[in-house]
């Protein structure tokens, strides 16, 4: 039963966000190496999915790799600078005819995978580059950057349901190629077209705790995986890391961070190597990478008469276990004032309560949370806000009745006091036959 109800909740999480996000430009930045991997015929047919269902699709292909290939092939020598911490290769003369030829064979790879969908691809000259000229001595000759994306061009064939796959060349009003670096594409057509999403797919696969150092309590899932930021939380992983920035996964942090300023509402890092990665980051809260998110993504607020039914949901499994004291529609109503739900991206996940009870105590109660969502400690958290609450309403302490769950409330800070500590009206309806132990958090201290 369980089960049938965990896929029922990814189903409508799925529905959640097709009508949340239907229309909507997403732009994908993906690695040369993402697409020597066996399952990348899987992803593009997942990116086809996506433009068949409504979503405009911007492709992106890195193609650094396959560039050496070609280059060493012909026996061209392929120097790098650094511009600003960034590495730069400097594109010759004789190498930007190879170079065009391997970006171009790159971002066919797509167009044939997009092509076996049945989903219309265009490969077009959509990025106006400029020379970057001489840097530090260098002259760097076809190596540019962006100076203009064709917004109308790429409209105009997003609004005829074709993906647009954007190489890494860029082009001069006079028609010089430059080759421009694929990040700085994404990132920039992304801003321009004001996507709201900017995908970095790549074979790192988001941020992880054992790799770098990172703030405490930040939200993690499987393995230790990093699932949100904000640009703060970002900013303070790469001052953390500041001798390790030349590591891609960081290098895609701090893009991401460039994006949000820019105006990318949500940029997600993901590994293009786990089949349906796209999919599940997409249509799930808990997604499968790590997203930099600059929108207001999550909240904790009142409780709302249309929410009833979604925590009657979320607490019902508790209350058949007889960790929760058994409610009603109609009484939780009554009490709605009292009432806080954990909402994430318009959809709740955890509610509590807090009962006022005179003698400046109040009860947290009602505490429950999604299961699906159990390791990014939405409990901890929504606990957290009641207690901030009772201490902005002058209460000296807060309590809780558990019969089940004392371990946790002593981990967030609570100790065990007697029943005839409670407030008199609580003492007179405390359910003698539940037998539930009171623990209690000193809000004031005794003597103040």
């Amino acid at each position: 039963m369980s089960n049938s109800l965990s896929q029922v909740d990814l189903i409508r999480e799925a529905f959640h966000y097709q009508s949340r996000f239907e229309g909507s430009t997403m732009v994908f930045k993906i690695d040369f190496p993402v697409t020597e991997d066996p399952l990348f015929p899987f992803l593009v047919k997942d990116l086809a999915l996506l433009a068949q269902t409504g979503f405009r699709v911007v492709i992106v292909p890195g193609a650094k790799e396959w560039i050496d290939s070609v280059l060493a092939e012909y026996d061209i020598v392929s120097a790098y600078t650094d511009i600003d911490a960034d590495s730069f290769r400097i594109t010759t003369a004789r190498a930007i005819p190879f170079v065009e030829m391997a970006a171009f064979h790159v971002a066919a790879r797509f167009m044939t995978g997009l092509a076996g969908s049945r989903v219309d691809a265009v490969i077009g000259n959509f990025v106006r580059g400029r020379g970057l000229g001489v840097v530090n001595g260098r002259d760097m000759e076809n190596t540019g950057a962006v100076d203009k994306i064709l917004v109308d061009s790429l409209n105009k064939a997003l609004s005829q349901g074709m993906v647009p796959i954007l190489p890494c060349i860029g082009y001069s009003p006079a028609g010089k190629p430059y080759n421009v670096p694929s990040d700085e594409i994404a990132l920039t057509v992304a801003a321009a077209l004001g996507a709201v999403k900017l995908f970095f797919v790549s074979l790192n696969g988001g941020l992880k705790t054992g790799s770098y150092s990172f703030p405490k309590n930040l939200e993690t899932g499987d393995e230790g995986r990093i699932i949100r930021l904000t640009p703060q939380e970002a900013e303070a992983v790469l001052a953390a890391n500041s001798g390790a920035n030349g590591l891609r996964p960081l290098q895609e942090l701090g893009l991401a961070l460039r994006a949000t300023r820019a105006g990318v509402e949500r940029v997600h890092i993901i590994d293009g190597r786990e089949e349906g990665a796209i999919l599940r980051e997409l249509f799930s809260n808990l997604g499968s990478g790590t997203m930099v998110y600059a929108d207001e993504y999550e909240s904790i607020r009142a409780l709302h008469s249309r929410d009833i039914p979604t925590i009657l949901r979320l607490m019902d499994p508790l209350m058949q276990q007889g960790i929760l004291v058994r409610r009603t529609a109609e009484q939780i109503l009554e009490k709605k004032a009292d009432f806080s739900v954990f909402e994430i991206d318009e959809q709740v996940h955890a509610c509590g309560a807090l009962h006022e009870w005179g003698e400046g105590q109040a009860e947290i109660a009602a505490v429950a949370t999604d299961p699906l969502y159990s390791d990014i400690g939405l409990g901890r958290r929504i606990v957290g806000y009641l207690i901030d609450k009772a201490k902005k309403k002058g209460l000296r302490r807060v309590f809780v009745l558990t019969t089940h769950t004392q371990d946790w409330f002593e981990f967030l800070g609570f100790q065990e006091v007697s029943v005839e500590s409670l407030p008199v009206k609580r003492q007179k309806i405390y359910d003698q036959s539940r037998r539930s132990k009171v623990f209690a958090l000193q809000l004031i201290s005794q003597g103040a």
